[in-house]
């Protein structure tokens, strides 16, 4: 059964919730650390790393788990909606810390909350990449929810990464967390009641950890694109860890561009999340038309080439006083990131398919969580790389917000967050092109 526009719309709604919290947990966590809170870089990253990686160790047991509910409401709806305000509660939680309390001392409260968070997060995110293989299993409706799914991505990402900042900046982050709260809840739970009527699969899996997980690892081609977008996601983790600071350190505002009153209204980091967020919803249309014209793989891997020259254009015109060339450049980092959003998750749930039909169990959750698992991984390790590299050239802590910051250490965050990302992104299609699809062309063939 064909689903209908406002299933595949509202599928897509609930990425707007979940991408809030992960732009904040990328963009802001860290920031806020080494920025307000004065914790040395070095300790920030090992501290945010380890929340992240408490994540990843959730994610198998969130999925297992979600395979195996039986409710009158499907296997998927009852973690969304009970995730959804345990990940809004642990956020704002995190932000809340105890006036005059800085530096190590404010680690425990921070991190405990960022746990909590990341739970929640799990509990939203495996059943709902979980759902993409089960409410259809027609290739071409899965390019259009994903480009959905995008579309109010991006809408997220413009909550997380301009208003939120915008907030903090005048009420404090706290204020400005819990005043997103209540889109971030609304559009999980809008999403749950939109897909209610959609096809399910009401039958509890029965097979075991060890089973399931078997299953998963043994589609050798799912497996290989699940630890290429880990690697893809590491370079937009370390461009997204960075950008607090690029903003700060490498793009002066003089006052006298175009987009300088933008600036100083929403502040330059607001104004570059703005940017990127119109260059990603532009762009969703076109990568389903390139997907449907050159194949998933081929559409992928001419958005990460155009990405990597993106950021070699932007290494050359860092730092800058111009904040209009910047703002334009961002417009098109939004079309490029979006075939890195869009187009790996409108593949991976046709390799479920293939292990559904040849064993017969419906085990999406157990995907789902080996997919996040390592895009997790690459997001926990992005603020320790950079918080290594930046401590390694002198860069300083402060509670103020900003601090004189050496020669060297300006040109560490970079290069950290330009050539960095982009040579990750090169050796992501140099695999695809080399290791995936010869592989994916085999299962596909077999089938």
């Amino acid at each position: 059964m064909a689903l209908s526009l406002g299933q595949k719309a509202g599928w897509g709604l609930a990425d707007m919730g979940v991408v809030v919290f992960v732009v904040v947990k990328q963009l802001l966590v860290f920031a806020y650390l080494t920025s307000v809170l004065a914790v040395p870089v070095e300790i920030a990253g090992l501290a945010t790393t380890a929340v992240l990686i408490f994540d990843m160790i959730t994610d198998p047991i969130v999925g297992y788990l979600s395979d195996r509910t039986h409710t009158r409401f499907g296997r998927r709806a009852p973690w969304m909606v009970a995730g959804a305000v345990v990940m809004a509660a642990g956020m704002v939680g995190l932000f809340s810390v105890p006036e005059g309390v800085v530096g190590t001392d404010a680690l425990p409260w921070v991190l405990g909350f960022f746990m909590l968070a990341t739970l929640g997060f799990t509990m939203v995110a495996i059943p709902y990449g979980a759902m993409a293989g089960e409410i259809t299993q027609n290739p071409q409706e899965r390019s259009a929810m994903t480009a959905w799914r995008m579309g109010f991505a991006s809408v997220g990402i413009l909550i997380g990464g301009a208003l939120i900042p915008g907030l903090a900046a005048g009420n404090g982050y706290a204020s400005a967390a819990l005043t997103v709260s209540p889109l971030i809840i609304g559009a999980i739970w809008l999403s749950v009641f939109a897909t209610r009527r959609a096809p399910k699969i009401e039958t509890p899996s029965s097979v075991s950890p060890v089973r399931m997980l078997s299953l998963v690892l043994g589609n050798r081609a799912f497996l290989i694109l699940a630890i290429l977008y880990g690697v893809m996601t590491l370079a937009i983790a370390l461009i997204t860890a960075g950008l607090p600071f690029a903003a700060l350190y490498l793009v002066a505002d003089t006052g006298d561009n175009a987009l300088s009153g933008a600036a100083q209204a929403l502040t330059v980091l607001s104004l570059m999340f703005a940017a990127f967020t119109v260059g990603s919803i532009l762009s969703q249309a076109v990568w389903v038309y390139a997907s449907a014209r050159l194949g998933k793989l081929g559409a992928l891997v001419v958005g990460l080439g155009l990405y990597i020259v993106l950021l070699y254009g932007l290494y050359s015109v860092l730092p800058s006083t111009n904040v209009t060339i910047v703002a334009g450049m961002f417009v098109l980092a939004g079309m490029t990131n979006g075939s890195y959003q869009q187009i790996p998750w409108a593949m991976y749930p046709d390799l479920m398919d293939v292990t559904r039909a040849e064993s017969g169990e419906a085990i999406e959750g157990a995907f789902s969580a080996i997919w996040l698992f390592g895009q997790k991984t690459a997001n926990a390790f992005a603020p320790l790389i950079l918080g290594g590299i930046l401590g390694a050239y002198g860069w300083v802590e402060t509670t103020q917000g900003v601090a004189e910051q050496s020669p060297e250490a300006i040109s560490a965050l970079h290069w950290a967050v330009t050539l960095v990302p982009a040579g990750v992104l090169g050796l992501s299609v140099v695999l695809l092109l080399g290791v995936y699809g010869p592989q994916v062309r085999k299962v596909l063939n077999a089938t």
